[in-house]
């Protein structure tokens, strides 16, 4: 009798979408089987539809005022309580890149570790990029300008598909750090630890919208999203070569702003490209006045 009440069931996780901040299944119904390198079976990952995409896109845009809004020092102060949340749950997130992407446990938790690190390198430029990026311009007359960043709005961004953690973390970070909102669509093969991630900043400090995870067919997410008006940029680094200019085109005719996939090893550290992928410039002049010979005069 004492051996039958030590017997339990394993309570399997029901993965869900991240859109808002809220964590609905997807619209259509639909799962799709996850499975390691191997074969075995893992999860069921709700296959996003074109309505989830939009109403994904909806969330993006609601969130984009207060987050472009808020201070670069306290878009730094949120990510790095992202960081924190991701710390608490490292045991987590390995075993999910480990059944992921067929790593040993070691090299899997250092995978975490270096994606936990990356986290807080990007929450570290929130506040940095725009004196690298921005500043006085040399010209010559009676006024001066200054030039300084600005986020472009809206990014869908395709996630990588062989790096299931630390690529999506790298392709994510950036994009939210400058004050742009993401639809993101998680790898396709492995999107679980991207679905466990939205999690994470469900109870963090990042307010709903700001980034929004779908999980299922890339090319079926992909097409909307490259074709809504209301997308602003495309970050194509989960693409094929052949999807990726079918999206290109899509994006086309509101003219996005797209980063074509290149080869990239996330395990080296990044530089500002993907920071200032998808900023904007704003240029504002200002008379000084009449310039004499003893100098300028306001």
């Amino acid at each position: 009798m004492s051996d039958r009440t030590n017997e339990r069931l394993s309570v399997f996780k029901t993965y869900k979408l991240y859109v808002g901040g809220k964590f609905p299944r997807s619209e259509s119904g639909r799962v799709y089987e996850v499975t390691d390198p191997k074969g075995k079976w893992l999860a069921n990952a709700p296959q996003s539809s074109r309505k989830d995409a939009r109403d994904a896109v909806v969330a993006a845009r609601k969130a984009f005022g207060g987050w472009s809004g808020a201070t670069a020092y306290n878009r730094g102060q949120v990510l790095y309580r992202v960081a924190e949340m991701l710390e608490g749950r490292r045991d987590q997130f390995t075993r999910e890149v480990a059944d992921a992407e067929g790593l040993s446990k070691s090299k899997a938790a250092a995978v975490v570790d270096a994606t936990i690190d990356r986290w807080v390198w990007y929450a570290g430029w929130t506040d940095k990029i725009a004196q690298v990026v921005g500043g006085g311009n040399p010209v010559a007359g009676p006024y001066f300008n200054l030039s300084s960043p600005e986020p472009t709005g809206v990014v869908a961004v395709l996630a990588p598909q062989e790096s299931s953690f630390l690529g999506l973390v790298s392709v994510v970070a950036p994009v939210i750090a400058t004050g742009n909102t993401a639809v993101v669509i998680a790898s396709e093969k492995a999107p679980l630890p991207a679905l466990s991630l939205g999690e994470v900043l469900a109870t963090s400090d990042v307010p709903g919208g700001v980034v929004n995870v779908l999980s299922g067919r890339t090319a079926e997410i992909a097409a909307p999203l490259a074709s809504h008006q209301d997308v602003n940029a495309i970050d194509l680094a989960g693409a094929d070569e052949v999807l990726a200019k079918e999206l290109e085109i899509a994006a086309a005719d509101n003219l996005k702003r797209v980063l074509r996939p290149q080869p990239v090893d996330y395990a080296l550290t990044p530089g500002t490209d993907r920071l200032t992928a998808f900023l904007e410039t704003k240029t504002v002049w200002h008379p000084t006045g009449s310039l004499g010979a003893s100098g300028s005069a306001y």
